[in-house]
């Protein structure tokens, strides 16, 4: 099989059935070889006139284009599917998909580097907020204007108005980019999902490293959406005392809601209660009660373990600095000046005018990156990626996250090109620099202060 290119972009396009028997016909090692004379910079098999394709059919392409991707360092995947096939190639790989999809050539286009063109305006959804991060600093990268639903809902909505975008980008994902943690942050609660009955696998299906980064990087409450639960045993009994005893430390609280008890004896709960962990109804009695939110959320304080800034980290820190500018000055238009670079305790000048934000990240290095935004900086970036302008602080806050974890995903990219592994926290936002304080007092990092445009923007990377 010959592959159809166009640009730098060569297209694999199989037609009937596909499965393990027949699949090597379609595509062989010399089909792929013939193709590094192309110098393209996406190989991609199209399933547009694939009736029916199984794991064994599809294994050998993936194998295939894996094997040109680590050789070539160029993008590789699947493209031209419905969203019945996404579904079933997402259950085919579950969290082992590390190659990219994308739902349509037309879309594929968008991620090539050598497709640059006129600015386009494209709406983006995917439901694992790094893969967002992933798909709009890209975009951005390559000149276009991606307007980021936060929710399925806002999603939903802002389709209607298909008129408005060149594209609507669903379905897609971004190999290597993304990472399947379950969980997602409201109003700076980390909410956790679980289900059915609870036993001793509960430790293994738990990320337990997110959780401790999630409290390095300053999260003080955590949620556990416990509706679908049937029961629990011992075994998962001790493991929430557990969790629930090490939070203690940095003073966060764990609560449980739409747990029942007709099932589960009831000296668990008073059990769990004596650690501290709260038990609710509903999740709006916490969610929309905002007092009790940031009673339960609590100051971030910092906790008593501190953990020295290392050599390991300080050798990336251009990444994290060429991370953090490259994408602030694509989404505003400004060029960075930097003022000054220190190993210190955090500093921050004139913080009654600015926003603050911290992310973790955790694998082949560990840190925490702060980022302490010049009021106006947020605004701005707010309405590039909501599309409109807006004086709402809640909407600028969750926008502020979203562009954190831009920079995040930006920062796991070029350590993932020096072969470093790393997986990122959501970013945890602050209304005011004071209550970021609390959280860093007692840590040490790397201050870089830059200036953009007469705005004073500052990093800071610690542990």
């Amino acid at each position: 099989m010959r592959p159809t290119v166009k640009g730098r972009i060569a297209i694999f396009q199989p037609q009937g059935f596909l499965d393990g028997n027949n699949a090597p016909s379609f595509l062989t090692i010399d089909d792929i070889k013939a193709t590094e004379a192309l110098n393209v910079d996406m190989l991609l098999v199209s399933l547009k006139k694939v009736i029916f394709f199984n794991k064994n059919g599809l294994d050998v392409f993936v194998r295939l284009l894996t094997n040109i991707r680590n050789k070539n360092h160029i993008t590789v995947g699947l493209c031209d599917y419905d969203h019945a096939k996404f579904q079933t190639i997402n259950a085919f790989y579950g969290g082992s998909l590390n190659f990219s999809l994308f739902r349509s050539e037309k879309i594929a286009e968008l991620f090539a580097p050598s497709n640059k063109s006129d600015s386009k305006t494209v709406l983006i959804y995917n439901d694992d907020p790094s893969q967002r991060s992933a798909m709009a600093i890209e975009l951005f990268d390559y000149g276009h204007n991606p307007i980021i639903a936060q929710s399925k809902k806002e999603f939903d909505e802002k389709k209607q108005n298909s008129d408005l975008y060149y594209a609507i980008i669903e379905d897609t994902y971004l190999g290597l980019f993304g990472q399947k943690i379950a969980t997602r942050v409201t109003g700076n609660a980390v909410i956790y999902t679980i289900s059915n009955f609870l036993d001793a696998e509960v430790t293994n299906t738990f990320n337990i490293a997110y959780h401790l980064n999630s409290l390095n990087v300053g999260f003080r409450l955590f949620i556990f959406d416990a509706y679908k639960v049937v029961s629990m045993n011992v075994h998962a009994l001790n493991f929430f005392t557990k969790l629930a005893s090490s939070a203690a430390e940095y003073n966060a609280t764990i609560c449980f809601v739409g747990l029942t008890f007709e099932k589960t004896p009831e000296s668990f709960k008073h059990d769990m209660e004596d650690v501290g962990i709260l038990f609710f109804d509903q999740m709006d009695d916490i969610l929309k009660n905002k007092k009790l939110l940031q009673d339960l959320g609590g100051s971030a304080s910092s906790s008593k373990q501190t953990r020295s800034i290392n050599k390991p980290l300080i050798n990336e820190l251009p990444n994290f600095i060429e991370a953090t500018v490259s994408t602030i000055s694509m989404m505003t238009n400004a060029t960075a000046v930097k003022n000054s670079v220190n190993i210190q305790h955090l500093e921050v000048t004139m913080a009654h005018n600015k926003y603050a934000s911290s992310i973790g990240f955790y694998g082949d290095v560990d840190g925490i990156i702060i980022l302490i935004f010049p009021k106006k900086i947020a605004q701005k970036t707010c309405a590039l990626l909501i599309g409109e302008a807006t004086e709402d602080e809640e909407a600028i806050l969750d926008s502020l996250a979203e562009f954190v974890n831009i920079i995040g995903g930006r920062a796991k990219t070029l350590l993932a090109e020096k072969k470093l592994r790393v997986d990122i926290t959501l970013p945890r936002t602050y209304h005011n620099v004071d209550q970021l304080m609390d959280m860093a007092q007692n840590k040490k990092g790397v201050q870089v202060n830059l200036d953009f445009e007469g705005s004073q923007f500052t990093f800071f990377l610690t542990r």
